[in-house]
């Protein structure tokens, strides 16, 4: 199992993210979509969810506000636009604090085999430089991490 983080950029407006995790997918969809598991994980190492709000299904708004080790918060919300447990998540994605301007739509796909799920998710960003401002920023470290997080979540299931 290859759990190192890959970035590419299929397109212009476009990060892919993929990722792979030793649990099966309806263990990982439970893991990005239940507040008590998202608590658990979400944030680079010394981040953490103070609020986790979520309204699983199409139509539904979901909102998280990450506390740092100083003190520093981060908001998030957005709205479900596709829900298809455990395959498939497509939301919306804007920051309170606009480091990344707009909206993106964010689609993930949980992809199982032998026991083990692969999580591919594409972000969209509004245009090719809000894209390279994500580039620029901590995210790849902040998901590496949030996402060895996740690996202990897993592991205790």
């Amino acid at each position: 199992m290859n759990d190192r983080l890959q970035v590419t950029t299929p397109a212009d407006d476009e990060i892919m993210l993929t990722r792979a995790f030793d649990a099966p997918a309806t263990l990982v969809f439970d893991a990005w979509t239940k507040p008590e598991l998202l608590k658990c994980w979400h944030g680079a190492r010394g981040w953490n969810l103070v609020v986790c709000e979520v309204d699983l299904r199409v139509g539904g708004a979901w909102r998280f506000v990450s506390r740092g080790p100083d003190g520093t918060e981060m908001g998030i919300r957005g709205v479900y636009r596709e829900v298809d447990a455990p395959r498939r998540l497509v939301h919306t994605e804007y920051y309170d604090e606009q480091w990344v301007a707009g909206e993106s739509v964010v689609t993930h796909e949980f992809v199982e085999r032998d026991g083990g799920t692969t999580l591919v998710s594409i972000v969209r960003y509004p245009s090719r430089e809000v894209r390279d401002l994500a580039l620029k920023s901590p995210m790849e470290r902040g998901l590496t991490e949030s996402f060895a997080r996740l690996d202990e979540v897993l592991a205790d299931r």
